[in-house]
């Protein structure tokens, strides 16, 4: 067992960030929590007394947070993580992403931090051969992707500067209990599950045959918590999620049997709608690092894993779904689904 740390997990009302949130409370450590709740939830909060509501586009409110609490261990999951929507809200991806970022690490730095674990993406690899290895170079496709790829250099460069130490990760299309399926641009299980909540069909974009590997929270979290207490992670990139690749029509197909057994009602089957732009075809990841380092197994086959999130959301029932008041650029490529809130 590590000895006790003073922790921060940024994002603790997020989805992935609950999860780590609770799992290093369990464990003993001193754990405190931030979130702007804008795409996480107080219900997602297991305790309230250690959480704040914080937004890190804050500069002075941040430093002021990070001066009173000084934690030796940042786990940083706050995010913008809309991937496809960053093309046409371009500032936030860069201000909720590499700016917050910037805000949360200066003081931090100023106040002694030991050891920062950034939460990255696969979407710095972009349309490279799959799957993706650490030591290919990042070709983001997408403003998301940029940001994150310049995360993932200022910690290397201000680690190297002022001596704190870090564990890139990047996990890969996560999914299962406690996800925000209220959602309409990103987390694509959620969207399916949650229109058929409300009785609706889904879309598919383009021809359905784009490829991706969807990893269930409970393999993704215990080893994102490992990480942070490895010393032989320490300054390592590391890909973490499933191995088993599947196409969009065959996660269709599964989370619609999930849903309603082997006879599906015609008017739920999915309607294909135009490509998004820059979308990559085909993203998934080797994982030998994760196992080499830190034994790392995907053990939530698709179909089991779509039921636990099926049955967890049936609990919560139908969520709205919700768009932004308005995209910061919209033009004749920003998808129908959207502008016209279609989903």
């Amino acid at each position: 067992m590590p000895k006790k740390q003073k922790i921060l997990v940024t994002g603790s009302a997020g989805f992935i960030g609950c999860h780590i949130y609770d799992r290093l409370f369990a464990m003993g450590h001193e754990v405190y929590g931030v979130d702007d709740l804008s795409g996480g939830y107080m219900r997602n909060v297991s305790q309230p007394k250690f959480f704040t509501k914080l937004d890190l586009r804050d500069r002075a409110k941040t430093a002021a947070y990070i001066n009173r609490l000084k934690p030796d261990i940042i786990y940083h999951l706050a995010a913008d993580a809309t991937e496809g929507r960053s093309q046409f809200t371009p500032f936030s991806a860069l201000d909720r992403n590499t700016v917050a970022y910037m805000n949360l690490l200066i003081p931090a730095i100023k106040n002694g931090l030991k050891k920062m674990v950034l939460t990255s993406s696969m979407s710095v690899y972009g349309k490279q051969q799959v799957p993706f290895h650490e030591g290919l170079y990042p070709k983001p496709e997408d403003i998301y992707g940029i940001s994150k790829a310049s995360m993932e250099k200022i910690t290397e460069v201000m680690a190297d500067v002022h001596g704190f130490k870090y564990v890139i990760i990047r996990p890969h299309n996560v999914y299962g209990p406690k996800q925000n399926l209220s959602d309409p641009y990103r987390n694509v299980v959620g969207i399916f599950i949650n229109s058929l909540l409300h009785g609706k069909s889904f879309h598919i974009y383009g021809d359905g045959k784009q490829k991706r590997a969807f990893s269930y929270i409970d393999d993704v979290a215990p080893t994102m918590v490992k990480a942070v207490f490895s010393k032989q992670c320490e300054g390592k990139v590391i890909n973490i999620g499933s191995d088993e690749p599947v196409t969009l029509n065959e996660l269709s197909q599964t989370v619609l049997e999930s849903f309603f057994g082997k006879s599906i009602p015609k008017q739920f089957l999915p309607k294909n709608v135009s490509d998004r732009p820059r979308e990559v075809k085909y993203a998934y990841c080797s994982h030998k690092v994760a196992k080499d380092l830190l034994g790392f197994k995907s053990k939530t086959g698709l179909k089991r894993g779509v039921e636990e999130m099926i049955k967890w959301a049936r609990t919560i029932e139908e969520q709205p779904f919700i768009y932004l008041d308005n995209l910061e650029l919209v033009t004749s490529q920003a998808p129908k689904t959207w502008t016209a809130k279609l989903i």
